[in-house]
């Protein structure tokens, strides 16, 4: 009884409410129409390098969108690591058009892009000025948006956040607001099919750190939550490996694809009140070198775990040993948690096949300062266990090798 009232007392408060009406499954596309038409008839279509135009997509939404007599506007070509350039492209023909709603047709990328754009198309000032640290412009309206996921990944199509790079100052921030919460998703696993091995193992990636950036924390767990996180990672390090394999398995890419977006849409947070730290430090790595953001976090998560594991933290990485790969309980506490890490660097380096250093991938120590410092913005990144600039460029070192 005295334990259940610590656990009452030490339990945030919380309000969860994500309220994206979310279409599954490969014959939703017939209710696309009436969620646009809910918000007008001058429609946005953004997407990527064109991917969509050879799987068939883009011409059945075009002809979808213009069988109902609606005006259709396009732009096309907005990049992994998504730029400002492109937001500013986009909420400038929003103003330009007349745009009713925004319809984000891709992945990750394509879908922050698309939400930067709605909240920039209603306002006069530049859109970076919503991500600029230094002015932090309030978001308090965009225009709605519908978005049909091509990549399971970042879990953009389900929450209120998004990531834009900034080339001429090197900078990759985000940002959370919930007028960029899209209004419908449409989750069809079939149009994850051609996504290539390597996409899905960095999508894989992406959506473990999502959950490790919340299950490894500080504050009291849900009990129901971390075996809903296990539960989780479980299926990606299950499915994963199957999706590579077997492109069309409807069964993986259902699962990957659900996977990713609950690993990120708020749900798991139960009350948590903790910054990430994996994020954070990869978004400087990428800022300068433009690599895949789920192969960046795959180099650098696993040496954040090494570098975090002491006394203090043990039984955080017990409970993921065991729970999550089935490592003997009754090994002592930090060769489990050793045994755990090890395992996750071979389901990441030998299953998923993702590179392992940051020479692999053309990077070397010239910026690991400047990357340090701003991934703890100049003082310390509050996280599992507290970084400063010194400490986050320990972490780079142990991604040389």
């Amino acid at each position: 009884m005295q334990k259940f009232k610590h656990i009452f007392i030490m339990i945030n408060d919380f309000v969860y409410n994500i309220p994206v009406k979310v279409y599954f499954g490969k014959d939703q596309m017939k209710n696309l129409v009436p969620e646009l038409k809910k918000y007008g008839n001058r429609v946005l279509m953004t997407y990527g390098g064109g991917s969509i135009k050879k799987i068939g997509l883009y011409d059945k939404v075009v002809k979808a969108i213009k069988d109902a007599g609606m005006e259709l506007f396009e732009l096309s070509g907005i990049e992994p690591n998504p730029r400002i350039d492109s937001v500013r492209k986009g909420a400038q023909m929003c103003k330009e058009h007349n745009i009713d709603v925004l319809l984000a047709v891709g992945g990750g990328s394509t879908i922050d892009a698309t939400k930067f754009m709605a909240a920039g198309a209603c306002v006069d000032h530049d859109p970076w000025d919503f991500l600029d640290l230094s002015k932090r412009s309030p978001i308090v309206k965009a225009l709605p948006i519908v978005t049909i996921l091509t990549l399971s990944a970042t879990g953009s199509e389900m929450d209120q956040g998004g990531v834009i790079s900034n080339p001429e100052t090197k900078d990759k921030i985000g940002r959370l607001s919930p007028e960029m919460l899209p209004k419908a998703s449409f989750l069809d696993p079939t149009n994850t099919f051609t996504v290539s091995p390597y996409q899905t193992a960095c999508g894989a990636a992406d959506m473990l750190s999502h959950i490790f950036e919340v299950y490894f924390n500080n504050n009291l767990d849900l009990y129901m939550l971390d075996c809903f996180m296990e539960g989780m990672m479980k299926t990606i390090i299950k499915y994963a490996p199957i999706a590579m394999r077997e492109p069309d398995n409807y069964e993986a890419r259902a699962n990957l694809m659900w996977t990713s977006s609950w690993a990120i849409n708020g749900f798991i947070d139960g009350g948590k009140r903790q910054p990430w730290s994996c994020h954070p430090i990869e978004h400087e790595v990428s800022a300068i070198y433009d690599i895949t953001h789920g192969l960046g976090l795959a180099i650098i998560t696993p040496r954040w775990m090494e570098y975090c594991l002491d006394d203090t933290t043990v039984d955080k990485f017990v409970q993921f040993g065991v729970n999550v790969f089935g490592i003997d309980a009754k090994l002592p506490k930090m060769e489990i948690a050793h045994k755990a890490i090890d395992a996750l660097k071979d389901f990441l380096f030998n299953t998923l096949k993702l590179k392992r250093t940051f020479p692999e991938v053309g990077i070397d120590e010239t910026n690991f300062a400047i990357m340090a410092k701003k991934s703890v913005n100049g003082g310390t990144l509050n996280g599992f266990k507290p970084l400063q600039q010194k400490d986050v460029e320990k972490i780079f070192e142990m991604c040389m090798k």
